[in-house]
C-alpha cells in the first residue's frame, strides 16, 4: 500500500507502459474541468448582466411613474388657465354653442 502511494507521488504511473490511458484520462479530465470553469464564469456573466438589466427597469420604472404625475399635474385645468393667461389668453366667458347644420330637399346645405 505504501508502495503505490510513493509511485504516485513520483508520478510513475504517467511514465510507465501503461500510460497512455493515464494521459488519456488527465486530459478528459483536464478538459471537462475547463469546460465547468467556463460554463461557472458564463453563468455568473449573465446573472450580473441580469441584475443590472433589472436595475435599469427599476430606473426606468421610476422615471415613468415621476414624469406621468407631472403630466397629470401640466393637464389640469387650473395649470393651463394660468399658463394662458401669461400669454393674454383668457377662458371663454360663454359654453360652446353646437351648430346644427339642415339638409335640404335637393341635396344642398
Amino acid at each position: 500500500m505504501a508502495a503505490k502511494i510513493y509511485d504516485i507521488l513520483k508520478g510513475s504511473f504517467l511514465t510507465n507502459d501503461d500510460a497512455f490511458k493515464n494521459w488519456r484520462f488527465i486530459l478528459f479530465a483536464a478538459f471537462l474541468a475547463i469546460v465547468m470553469i467556463y460554463t461557472g464564469h458564463s453563468y455568473e456573466r449573465k446573472v450580473h448582466k441580469l441584475a443590472a438589466l433589472n436595475e435599469h427597469v427599476t430606473e426606468l420604472h421610476s422615471e415613468y411613474t415621476d414624469l406621468e404625475r407631472k403630466l397629470m399635474f401640466m393637464q389640469m385645468e387650473s395649470t393651463v388657465a394660468v399658463k394662458i393667461k401669461k400669454k393674454g389668453i383668457a377662458p371663454a366667458q360663454n359654453p360652446p354653442q353646437k351648430i346644427i347644420i339642415l339638409k335640404t330637399k335637393d341635396g344642398n346645405n
